[in-house]
């Protein structure tokens, strides 16, 4: 009865759109259609499993990354630019199938579907959360640096206990457009036959042959993670916020 009621505004709303549409394929008050919507949200946990994963540890490699950009010596500059340069330069998808298909055959390693994807994810991102760290740090006043200094602390606690902390709540809402970004980018895994939202649309379109309705639906269930990520981020932002009054 609940999921009745919560899909079926928009559902009339959209069969009466046009009668050639074939709605019921994605109608939860019928059981084909309910179990076209469930084999569908299955996808939802690796889509949600790889995106976080993913961005975990492309905030880490990020961050290692950033460091040697600040610094005083030229080379480590360069270190930081070059990586930067060349991991973005490479679109998304190319990347995912290098690594699913490419990387084991240089290295010898297999990879999973998803930890193929994930890593891919994470190497592409991390380009970018190396320079939203690097704006982020750079942002810090030097006052912060010397005051630091006048109570005898090293570089690695001024950055863990005085700069990162107030770099984090500069940086946190490009961090969130990166997590949302990593979501919709983690469609594009789906070549390689990973199960996540879009693979699971896809495959039930080749059954159903309704690509408008399934689609649609697809775009719903993007839409619902997306704004609850946004919400979530939103959320930190005040909640960080309230923190330093």
């Amino acid at each position: 009865m609940k999921r009745v009621l919560v899909l079926a505004p928009v559902l009339l709303l959209l069969s009466g759109c046009s009668n050639n549409w074939g709605w019921y394929v994605v109608d939860p008050t019928t059981t084909s259609g309910w179990n076209n919507l469930k084999f569908m949200a299955s996808g939802a946990f690796y889509t949600i499993g790889m995106s976080v994963t993913a961005i975990m540890i492309s905030v880490v490699v990020g961050l290692l990354v950033a460091m040697p950009g600040l610094s005083e010596k030229r080379g480590w500059r360069m270190f930081n630019r070059t990586y930067v340069e060349i991991v973005r330069s490479v679109p998304v998808l190319v990347l995912i199938l290098w690594v699913y298909y490419g990387l084991p055959a240089l290295s010898g390693i297999t990879l999973s579907v998803f930890w193929a994807g994930v890593l891919a994810l994470a190497l592409s991102d991390s380009a970018f959360q190396a320079e939203i760290f690097r704006a982020g740090i750079q942002s810090i006043s030097k006052g912060q640096y010397e005051a630091a200094q006048s109570i005898s602390l090293n570089y690695r606690d001024t950055m863990r206990y005085v700069i990162l902390p107030q770099a984090i709540r500069r940086i946190l809402p490009a961090l969130g457009n990166q997590l949302v970004y990593m979501l919709k980018m983690s469609s594009l895994v789906s070549v390689i036959g990973m199960q996540e939202l879009t693979r699971k649309a896809n495959e039930l379109v080749v059954s159903e042959y309704r690509p408008l309705e399934i689609y649609t639906i697809l775009v719903l269930e993007y839409l619902v993670l997306i704004l609850i990520v946004s919400a979530g981020v939103r959320w930190l932002e005040r909640r960080m916020k309230a923190s330093d009054t």
